[in-house]
């Protein structure tokens, strides 16, 4: 009986912890996105300090990008499909991982880029690749959580009945 009732708690929660990873996962691709499209030139200048792209795909990617986390972040917190968002917000901070990754094995001394800014560190300054990396890589876990159990409390998904997959589908069966 007892184990009956954790297992009623536990998925309870599941939707609750849904809403927190959509959230802070949407939140931190709207702020991102928001610190650097009033600048793209900059967004730019910090694709382009990789060196993993060549120019000709870094430069579009540059201009593209804070729109594109913008627009996914907008599609989590509201919850407007979700489990897409999710995916293609897990997908990004997996290419951030690996981008990251890549300058510090390449040796490069950049800024990320992640919320603004980004290109050559100045003298004195050094890379946060460590920090940067685990940041992304929880948020690639919180992306992952939300693709498998979609779409949490207070989406639109569950609104309009797109929600698909969530723990009360499931209880039903």
């Amino acid at each position: 009986m007892a184990a009956s009732q954790s297992s009623r708690n536990v998925r309870a929660a599941i939707p609750w912890v849904t809403t927190v990873a959509r959230l802070v996962l949407g939140g931190v691709l709207i702020a991102a996105g928001a610190l650097k499209i009033g600048n793209p030139s900059d967004s730019v200048v910090a694709v382009k300090a990789y060196q993993l792209l060549p120019e000709s795909i870094a430069v579009p990617v540059g201009y593209v990008l804070p729109i594109l986390e913008i627009v996914v972040g907008l599609l989590l917190v509201v919850g407007l499909l979700t489990r897409v968002a999710a995916v293609l917000a897990g997908l990004l901070m997996l290419a951030f991982v690996f981008g990251i990754a890549w300058a510090w094995a390449k040796g490069l001394r950049i800024d990320c880029g992640c919320f603004g800014g980004g290109g050559q560190l100045g003298k004195g300054q050094e890379p946060t690749y460590l920090l940067d990396i685990l940041r992304d890589f929880g948020l690639v876990l919180l992306g992952a959580w939300t693709v498998r159990f979609p779409p949490g409390r207070f989406a639109l998904d569950g609104a309009l009945g797109l929600g698909g997959g969530s723990v009360e589908d499931e209880e039903d069966e």
